[in-house]
C-alpha cells in the first residue's frame, strides 16, 4: 500500500532506526573459536567456528533479521503500528520477533508444524504470535495471507536476505571473520563453509571474497532433501525436492537469495552424518550445538581430509549457527532421531575416522 510522508512518519522511522542502531552498539561480535583437532593441526590444517549462538536471540538468524528491518524500514515497507510476518522455520522468526518487540511492532511467524518446541516458546516470550501450517512449502503462500489480512507487511527473508546486507563491509559477518582471523597460522581461509537456508549468508560472504580478492573458496554444506545442491550442478531454478529434515537449512524450492554462482562447491550431507557430527562437536567443544552446525562440521572435515591427502595447508572457516538447547527434545534425543532419522552409529564410527 502506498505510504504518505509527514514530520510524524520520518520521527517514527527516524526513533525505529536509531533504536535497531543503539542495540546493534550494546552487543559484542561473536568469538572465534578454533577446533582442537591436532592430526589435522601437525598437518598445517587449522579449522575455526564462529560462535553465532552468542547473539542476543542465540543464532545467526540475528544478523539477517537486524539488516531485514533496516531494508524494510528504509524502503518505506514499514511504519509504526505494521504487523510484521514472516516465513521461518524457527531462527529467523524468534530474531525477527525480537526486533519487532524493540520496535513495538506485532509479530506472526508462519512456519512448519514441526518446529521445535524451544523455538516456538522463543517466538512467544518475544511477544510474537505463531501460524502453523502443515508442510515447509506452504509458508510462502499462508505468509502472504497473513499480511494481507492483517495489512501488514511479509519481511521475506528467502527473497531478500542476499540484498539487504551490506556485502562490501560495514560489519557483516564476512569482514567480521577476516578480521578476527588476521594473527592467525592461516589469516586468509582456504574454505569457509555455510549451511543455506536463504542463501544470504553464501552471498554475502562470496561477494565479499570477491570483492576484496581473497584466494578463499565458499562451500555450502546441504543436506539430504534439499534442492540447492541439484540447483548448484544443473542451473535449473524450477527444481523442487522433499524438504531438509535439518532443521534451519535446505530448502524444498529454489530460494531467490540462493546465488549459485557464489559458491564454489556443494557438499551434500547425509542426516546421520549430521547428526553423528553434531554429537562429536558437542563433546570436543564441551556444549552442545544444533543440528546444522553438525551439517556444516562434515563438510568441513571432508575439505580437511582432502587438503591433507593433497599436502595443502590452509585454514578451513565455518559458523556455529546456534545452541543444542533449543533441540533438546529432538535432535539430542537419542529415542527421536532412532524414529525420525534413523540410527547414526554407523556414522559415528565414519565421523570419528575422519576426526583421526
Amino acid at each position: 500500500m502506498p505510504h504518505t510522508s509527514s514530520p510524524a512518519t520520518a520521527s517514527w522511522l527516524h526513533q525505529a532506526i536509531a533504536r535497531i542502531e543503539a542495540d546493534y552498539q550494546r552487543s559484542a561480535d561473536t568469538h572465534l573459536i578454533p577446533l582442537p583437532l591436532p592430526t589435522f593441526a601437525a598437518a598445517g590444517i587449522d579449522l575455526y567456528l564462529k560462535d553465532e549462538s552468542t547473539h542476543p536471540t542465540g543464532s545467526l538468524k540475528h544478523r539477517l533479521a537486524r539488516s531485514l528491518f533496516l531494508y524494510a524500514l528504509c524502503n518505506g515497507w514499514v511504519r509504526e503500528g505494521s504487523t510484521i510476518v514472516e516465513a521461518s522455520s524457527g531462527s529467523t522468526a524468534v530474531s525477527e520477533a525480537y526486533f519487532a518487540r524493540l520496535l513495538g511492532l506485532p509479530f506472526v511467524a508462519v512456519m512448519p508444524r514441526s518446529t521445535s518446541a524451544e523455538k516456538i516458546a522463543l517466538i512467544e516470550f518475544y511477544g510474537g504470535r505463531c501460524h502453523f501450517v502443515e508442510s515447509a512449502g506452504e509458508v510462502y503462500d499462508a505468509a502472504r495471507a497473513v499480511a494481507l489480512e492483517t495489512g501488514g507487511h511479509y519481511m521475506d527473508q528467502f527473497t531478500y536476505a542476499e540484498r539487504a546486507t551490506d556485502w562490501r563491509g560495514n560489519n557483516n559477518i564476512a569482514e567480521s571473520m577476516f578480521t578476527q582471523m588476521q594473527r592467525e597460522r592461516h589469516p586468509v581461509p582456504r574454505w569457509i563453509v555455510v549451511g543455506a537456508g536463504t542463501g544470504g549468508t553464501s552471498a554475502t560472504i562470496g561477494r565479499y571474497v570477491r570483492y576484496q580478492r581473497h584466494a578463499t573458496q565458499i562451500c555450502v554444506a546441504d543436506p539430504a532433501g534439499s534442492v540447492f545442491a541439484a540447483y548448484h550442478r544443473t542451473g535449473d531454478a524450477t527444481l523442487t525436492a522433499p524438504g531438509s529434515r535439518i532443521e534451519g537449512i535446505g530448502r524444498p524450492r529454489v530460494e531467490p537469495s540462493f546465488i549459485r554462482t557464489l559458491v564454489d562447491r556443494m557438499e551434500e550431507v547425509q542426516d546421520p552424518d549430521s547428526i553423528a557430527a553434531m554429537r562429536a562437536l558437542s563433546a570436543l567443544l564441551g556444549r552442545r550445538v544444533g543440528p546444522s552446525t553438525g551439517t556444516n562440521f562434515v563438510a568441513m572435515l571432508a575439505l580437511a581430509q582432502e587438503m591433507r591427502a593433497r599436502g595443502e595447508q590452509g585454514s578451513i572457516l565455518s559458523l556455529l549457527c546456534d545452541a543444542g538447547e533449543r533441540y533438546l527434545p529432538t535432535y539430542h534425543d537419542e529415542d527421536w532421531v532412532r524414529r525420525c532419522l534413523g540410527d547414526c552409529a554407523d556414522a559415528g564410527e565414519r565421523l570419528q575416522g575422519r576426526m583421526a
